[in-house]
């Protein structure tokens, strides 16, 4: 299947909303680790690590493609070799049916993927792309290609060594600041200033016994 897997998430918390329909048989292994990959990426554009509206981030034989709109994600998971033209008109597509509902009703969704009234909407639209040679597809694909030139395109595993990074730096600044927490304590910044403040006298005294 050219489309293998969609995921409509929020991106203010990295929440899934919505996947959609099962798309490939279910003798496919892959679907899972996809569906992993997908939410790792949603995370990092919770996070602001993909700061762009637009993207395509290419893994083996695959892509994620996704595009942000008011604060949602969608993504959509497919072949390498289909259109990348086409799968950017899908996720429009999602998007323009997405904005009929009432945000108030998304906002409050707190478990994953559990926005099931959209799961029929997004089977529905997706079966409008799977077959890229039919006439309304071909004249997609023919339309004014202006549309691409702002999408940028990553592999998976340049943001995954970023990731890594940027969490071996955390862990690495964590761990600095609690290395000795003593050092850090106002009982113990008020005791130094003491000893210096008695250190300071007793020298002013000697000096004057001198004199």
């Amino acid at each position: 299947m050219p489309l293998k897997l969609t995921i409509v998430g929020r991106v203010s918390d990295g929440l899934p909303l919505a996947q959609g329909p099962r798309y490939v048989n279910e003798e496919d292994d892959s679907v899972p680790a996809y569906k992993e990959q997908g939410e790792f990426l949603l995370k990092e554009i919770s996070r602001g690590a993909l700061p762009y509206s637009k993207m395509t981030i290419f893994l083996d034989h695959h892509c994620f493609n996704y595009m942000v709109e008011h604060g949602i994600c969608f993504m959509a998971v497919c072949d390498s070799m289909y259109p990348r033209k086409l799968v950017f008109h899908y996720l429009q597509d999602l998007q323009k049916e997405f904005k009929k509902f009432d945000v108030r009703v998304t906002e409050r969704i707190m478990r994953p993927y559990s926005f099931m009234k959209f799961d029929g909407i997004i089977g529905n639209i997706r079966s409008k792309y799977v077959d890229t040679r039919t006439q309304a597809n071909l004249s997609k694909l023919n339309s004014d290609g202006s549309q691409e030139e702002d999408i940028l395109s990553e592999s998976f595993s340049q943001i995954v060594k970023r990731r890594r990074r940027f969490d071996m730096l955390r862990r690495m600044s964590e761990a600095h600041l609690h290395a000795s927490p003593i050092w850090c304590s106002k009982r113990l910044e008020c005791c130094y200033n003491k000893i210096e403040l008695d250190v300071g006298n007793s020298s002013h005294q000697t000096t004057s016994f001198q004199l």
